[in-house]
């Protein structure tokens, strides 16, 4: 009787911790702010998905309808996403990519909570504008909706890997021309990623369709109820996206605070805080008190300071082309 009531605490205690956790990872969602922030992330992939998915329909009456315009759509996609990061940029941050979102959260820019309804804003965004393209065209032109595929000439693990550099290319982008450490940034960061999304659809319409983007991919699929290699346009974007953030982050252009922290954990693993001797016992006492590190005898380098006078690399800027 004695362990039951130990047990009915100890639940008690469970509950209480998982309670107290779940309040703090999800934290500043009970605000007005975020919540205008995740319906500008479901407005602006709606419009996003509409209007690019829109130029993949081909209105040709022909029996042979011509090849789709490579060009007219890469432009389409590439505008719709520069015009839709400089309307609801300053408002959520303009992701409207889960592949965006998370690698925000892999480089701790969005917490894991507020990152799920990013996401699922962005997926039911990109299945509302696609479902409103699908009543507003005929179904005589519809054709594959734009649904993304991959080219049968190439395997699956090709389009796999074509999924991840596009999207590398993106990230890597964003996180560039969105850094705010950076002093010579010129233009128009929107534009800039613009650009980043029609170089990548120039490049990939005929691999892959050229996702980019898995809630891109996720709208038509679920309005046409088409899944074959769906799989590949949410594994290649996120692992893409995530490695182009960590490679920015961590590699190329480090932030300084977080560069000290490793220098002191690495210095503190290269050097140990206490001396430590064996004296041998066959040793006689006086040899053993030459052993002894006698005050000024040694004299302490600060090996921080002295790396602090080399030039920081992290401190050269670099130039943009």
């Amino acid at each position: 009787m004695s362990g039951r009531p130990a047990s009915l605490y100890f639940g008690r205690c469970l509950t209480l911790c998982s309670r107290e956790s779940i309040m703090v990872a999800f934290k500043g969602i009970w605000t007005q702010s975020f919540w205008r922030a995740v319906s500008g992330e479901f407005l602006a992939t709606l419009i996003f998905v509409l209007l690019s998915l829109g130029s993949t329909i081909n209105w040709s009456e022909k029996e042979n309808p011509p090849p789709a315009d490579l060009v007219l759509i890469s432009l389409c996609f590439g505008l719709s996403i520069a015009t839709m990061v400089q309307c609801f940029g300053h408002i959520s941050g303009a992701h409207i990519n889960p592949a965006v979102t998370a690698a925000m959260v892999c480089m701790k820019k969005l917490s894991l909570a507020k990152s799920l309804f990013y996401v699922v804003a962005q997926c039911l965004g990109a299945v509302a504008g696609a479902g409103i393209l699908y009543l507003v065209t005929p179904s005589d032109v519809r054709g594959d909706f734009g649904v993304t595929m991959v080219n049968s000439k190439i395997s699956v693990g090709h389009g796999l890997l074509v999924e991840l550099f596009i999207t590398f290319e993106l990230v890597f982008t964003v996180f560039a021309t969105c850094d705010s450490k950076r002093q010579d940034l010129k233009g128009s960061a929107a534009l800039a990623i613009g650009f980043a999304v029609t170089i990548g659809h120039l490049f990939a319409i005929n691999y892959t369709g050229a996702s980019m983007n898995p809630a891109r991919s996720f709208g038509p699929a679920v309005i046409t109820w088409n899944w074959v290699n769906h799989w590949v346009y949410w594994l290649g974007p996120i692992i893409g996206g995530i490695i182009a953030a960590a490679m920015y982050e961590y590699l190329y252009c480090p932030d300084p605070k977080m560069k000290q922290r490793l220098k002191e954990v690495f210095s503190r693993a290269s050097y140990p805080s206490g001396k430590y001797m064996e004296v041998e016992e066959n040793k006689s006492q006086g040899e053993a008190d030459d052993l002894v590190i006698k005050p000024g005898s040694i004299h302490v380098i600060d090996v921080e300071k002295e790396e602090n006078k080399e030039k920081d690399p992290t401190s050269e800027v670099l130039s943009s082309v």
